[in-house]
């Protein structure tokens, strides 16, 4: 039984009516072994229509074809009591109801189940059987009826004659429910026929004549008594003579065709039940016996409690329509596409001739053949994978196929209700040319494509090197090129600007051609027109005396450009390939298209590439060159332009170094960018040098660079900021105006931002500025920067000296901060890196500070006395063996005699001397005088003002400072810790300090007066 279930259930939705009845009824009777079954369906009134039977031959069933809904028999019980029934035949009961309702026995039905049947005369319907064999018992047999359900509502009876089996089992009553439930299951998706337009319902004579006329019959049933009136015109319609017709609507049942009738009933129920219209296309009987289509339309009338009253309508010839489809059928047969039509199961019921030709057999051959089952259609792959999905989808589909024979078909799949048509064409020229269009829009829509990221490139492009890279890029792998040389006119020379591909010795032989030597360069520059060479041997016969130059470059063919712009030619540029190529018509338009764009942007590179070598070296000058050498500092510095640009800003850094091994480090910032914001900084720059070296605090400095800012207009806007490192004290003094904290890393990797007073920038800050001492210890790092550096349009500036910290914090982990120079590349890397555009100049300086050892310090006060200047040249003498400096120890004494004899005679004390030894000697006195000395050129009469000239002559630099209590004046010699062999010839003291005197064009009466002032009772 599943088995039946199981075949039912493949049977897909959408089937006729007639034919889920026929496998209804087959798998029935073949499950309960029946002699055979039958199925009736409502009609109006209260009739019981045949519309289906298996295993009965039609002799027996004829009489069965219209029974009352409302009598004895098993169909009619099954329909009203709403449940199985069993009637069992037994021939000698005459009160019994048995299967035929006329005479025919039951001897009869079994003989005419297993053999032909013969004629018998009906009598009056519904009478009892009359045996053949009165004595016969026929144990068994009987009629099993069903009802059938649409909704809650009853439709029919199934019922199946049963042999000597006896009443089902129930399972096979509940085989016969499930085989019920199936059939009206596939009834719901089952489309009744449908017919024109709505056509309201004729209702008076001279409308029943106008009808006629046309052919058009009507009709008038009344619903509830089963009365039928026909007019003459739908007694010809209906193929029923006028003396055969008895007014009842099984009239009308009788001449329908069976495999309609179900479908047209049900039409017709439903327009009652829902009010609607009544519309429907089916076959009759004509008077000739043979059968015609006929449409039906008409509306049902209802009283006024809403129960159906009569049905009212027309109907006509539909013969002429069916011919109509018929002829298109014959063109179907005929059209130049293949057309073929299958039922559900896949199964071809029509084949046009092209579809013939296609597949190979004649439509005898191809009518009712599985279509997978065609050779064709198996050496198609995916074929029936796809069409099977497209028909589950139940929507249209198309698709290309490659059949056996090469040639490419387009297949298209039409889904209908009673099956599927497939269309198929040969588009395997059509296919050809569009895909020849579509490579042609293709290769078009590609060398518009690169046009336009040529364009784009060389928009983007700024310098010479830029252009190449883009035309190397863009230019060369859409062509299929391997070579690239680009060359400008300079001094009626060629000067090669970039190239790809080619060796140094042929860019060498290139590079400096003149426009007197044989060249295709030159000649295409000349002419102002393209110059294509398509092989070595064109080449050769061209330039003979070049013949060698293809084999060496490695190049077989050329494409040269004259780069002309603004109505000048002023280069070339050359395409090359490494095998011969002759460029079509279309390529080299685009190439020399192409070069059209190359020429403006070198042209404006050139002219961006001067302007930054100028501003490039303007930078130079403006920054220091080199950060100078001090024993104070090591010292690490870089300056990062904003972006692409002239590379030139007013950022700056600077080391100044300063008396007694000090030093300054200054960086400042500019606001803005460019050649305006580059001379302020120089200028600035310029005046801090100036004020350094008058040896003033950072505060003052800071005050004269404000005043200076404030005279160049409200436009400008600076800050700065001046660190001032001692290195005997190790304490550095810090001022800035609107500037950043600088970092400091000490020795042991903590790194901190100093508390300095936040003055506003300079031009808008009001004077006195702060200055700030902080302790530095040994070997810390001193990091200075501008704000570009940790700020940005993405990162708040806290945010960037936080990252600041910490890469100095890292880099002093690993060991990175012991080189500067790596240093600054991993601060530049991490808080600038390459891929990301800056916004603002950065510049920042990393000093590594330096303490002068206490051992290399000596001071010591001295009284305020002319027996001053003895001490000291006692002291130094000391000191300066102690230090290995003997050497140095005549001129140090002179120098410091004639500083003391100054301050004697023209300062105050109290008076203190001090020896630092760094890379040069300094000797320092101070005092307590602001007074500074001024060296002046001495006339031959005057008796002094010789004295800073021989400090000027003795020493390598000197100087004044004040300090917190007075002055200092200091002077520098260089060191020269190894003896000289000459020692023991040179002059003693007394003569060292008389020969200096005379340089200096003093007279021999003065050395009585100096001896007495600076020297006392002391001897030289």
């Amino acid at each position: 039984m599943n088995a039946r279930l199981a075949l039912l259930g493949t049977v897909a939705p959408g089937v006729a009516e007639s034919e889920v009845f026929r496998l209804a009824l087959q798998h029935a009777v073949g499950e309960l072994g029946a002699l055979g079954g039958m199925i009736h369906l409502r009609g109006p009134m209260s009739a019981l229509r045949l519309v289906s039977t298996a295993g009965l031959p039609a002799a027996l069933t004829r009489d069965w074809e219209i029974i009352d809904q409302e009598g004895p028999l098993a169909p009619a019980r099954a329909l009203h009591e709403g449940s199985g029934v069993w009637v069992p035949l037994k021939p000698t009961e005459q009160a019994t109801v048995t299967l035929c309702p006329n005479a025919l026995s039951i001897q009869d039905v079994l003989s005419t189940s297993h053999a032909p049947s013969t004629p018998h005369a009906p009598s009056t319907p519904h009478a009892l059987s009359t045996p053949h064999t009165p004595d016969a018992e026929w144990p068994g047999t009987g009629l099993a009826a069903l009802p059938m359900y649409s909704g809650n509502r009853t439709t029919g009876a199934l019922s199946v004659l049963m042999g000597d089996g006896g009443e089902p089992a129930p399972e096979h009553w509940e085989f016969l429910r499930a085989v019920i439930a199936w059939a009206q299951d596939r009834m719901v998706h089952a489309r009744p026929p449908t017919g024109p337009s709505q056509l309201d319902a004729p209702s008076s004579e001279r409308v029943r004549q106008a009808l006629k006329e046309v052919s058009v019959g009507s009709w008038d049933w009344n619903i509830r008594t089963g009365d039928l009136i026909w007019d003459e015109a739908a007694l010809g319609l209906y193929g029923t003579r006028p003396q055969d017709f008895t007014g009842k609507v099984d009239d009308w049942m009788r001449c329908v065709h069976p495999d309609d009738l179900a479908p047209t009933l049900a039409a017709a129920d439903r327009a009652i039940r829902e009010g609607g219209v009544f519309e429907a296309e089916y076959r009759v009987r004509k008077l000739d016996g043979g059968w015609g289509w006929t449409q039906a339309r008409g509306r049902a009338t209802y009283d006024d409690h809403g129960e159906p009253l009569r049905m009212i309508g027309v109907g006509w010839d539909s013969d002429e329509p069916r011919s109509a489809r018929d002829a298109l059928g014959r063109a179907l047969r005929h059209m130049s596409d293949g057309f073929l039509a299958v039922d559900d199961d896949w199964r071809i019921t029509f084949a046009n001739l092209e579809a013939e030709r296609t597949l190979g057999y004649s439509e005898e051959e191809l009518f009712g053949c599985l279509l997978w089952d065609l050779p064709t259609a198996q050496q198609v792959p995916g074929l029936e994978i796809r069409c099977r999905q497209a028909a589950a989808a139940e929507k249209s589909v198309g698709f290309d196929v490659r059949l056996p024979n090469g040639r490419l078909c387009h297949l298209r799949l039409v889904p209908g209700p009673d099956g599927r048509t497939i269309y198929f064409t040969d588009v395997t020229e059509k296919r050809r040319l569009e895909e020849d269009r579509r490579s042609a829009e293709h290769a078009a829509a590609e060398r518009a494509a690169r046009i336009g990221e040529l364009t784009a490139a060389l928009a983007k492009a700024t310098t010479s090197k830029d252009v190449v890279d883009a035309v190397a890029r863009r230019v060369l792998p859409p062509f299929e090129a391997t070579g690239l040389v680009v060359q400008t006119v300079e001094c009626d020379r060629l000067h090669t600007v970039g190239s790809v591909g080619y060796p140094e010795d042929i860019l060498a032989l290139l590079d400096g051609r003149e426009r007197t030597e044989p060249s295709p360069l030159w000649d295409a520059i000349v002419a102002g027109a393209p110059l294509f060479l398509s092989s070595p041997r064109e080449f050769a016969a061209r330039y003979p005396e070049l013949a060698d130059l293809p084999a060496r470059a490695g190049k077989q063919a050329w494409a040269l450009l004259p780069l002309t712009a603004s109505g000048h030619t002023f280069g070339i540029c050359a395409v090359t390939f490494d095998h011969p190529r002759r460029l079509t018509d279309e390529e080299r338009t685009l190439l020399t298209a192409t070069s059209a764009l190359v020429a403006q942007a070198l042209d404006r590179a050139r002219l961006f590439d001067a302007e930054h070598t100028r501003s490039r070296e303007l930078q130079r000058s403006l920054l220091p060159r080199d950060l100078p050498t001090v024993p104070a500092c090591t010292a690490a510095a870089r300056y990062l332009p904003a972006g692409q640009g002239m590379d030139v800003g007013g950022d700056w850094y600077d080391i100044i170094p300063l008396s007694g091994g000090q030093v300054a480090l200054v960086v400042g910032d500019v606001m803005g960018h460019g050649l305006p914001e580059a001379a302020t900084m120089g200028r600035l720059r310029t005046a801090l040098h100036t004020l350094a070296d008058l040896e003033l605090p950072p505060d003052e400095i800071m005050s004269h660079l404000n005043d200076i800012v404030g005279a160049m207009g409200e436009e400008s806007y600076v800050t700065c900021l001046y660190a001032l490192y001692d290195p005997t004290t190790r304490v550095c003094s810090i001022a800035r105006a609107g500037h950043p904290p600088p970092a400091l890393l000490h020795p042991d990797g903590t790194v901190l931002f100093p508390a300095l007073a936040a003055d506003p920038p300079l031009g808008a800050a009001e004077p006195p500025f702060e200055t700030t001492e902080i302790p530095v210890p040994e070997g810390s790092v001193l990091a200075l920067y501008t704000d570009g550096l940790v700020e940005s349009s993405k990162r708040e500036m806290d945010e960037g000296m936080a990252a600041l910290a910490e890469v100095l914090r890292t880099s002093h982990a690993d060991g990175t901060a012991k080189d500067l120079e790596h240093l600054c590349e991993r601060v530049t890397s991490a808080l600038l890196p390459a891929d990301q555009q800056a916004a603002d100049d950065a510049a920042f300086l990393l000093a590594r500070l330096h303490a002068l050892p206490s051992s290399r310090i000596a001071s010591w006060p001295l009284p305020d006395d002319p027996r001053a200047a003895g001490q000291a040249r006692s002291l130094i003498r000391d000191q300066l063996a102690a230090w290995g400096l003997q050497a140095l120890t005549p001129t140090t004494e002179l120098l410091a005699s004639e500083l003391i004899g100054n301050v004697i005679r023209h300062a105050k004390g109290p008076l203190r001397l001090r020896l630092l030894h760094g890379a040069d000697l300094i000797c320092e006195v101070f005092d307590g005088s602001l007074t500074m000395p001024r060296i002046r050129r001495a006339t031959d009469t005057d008796e002094g003002g010789r004295g800073l000239q021989l400090v000027t002559a003795l020493s390598q630099r000197w100087g004044t400072r004040y300090t917190p209590t007075g002055k200092c004046i200091w002077t520098e010699q260089p060191l020269r810790t190894t003896p000289d062999p000459t020692d023991d010839e040179r002059p003693s003291d007394h003569a060292l300090e008389r020969m200096f005197l005379g340089l200096a064009g003093l007279g021999e009466d003065f050395d009585g007066d100096l001896d007495a002032l600076a020297f006392g009772e002391q001897e030289l």
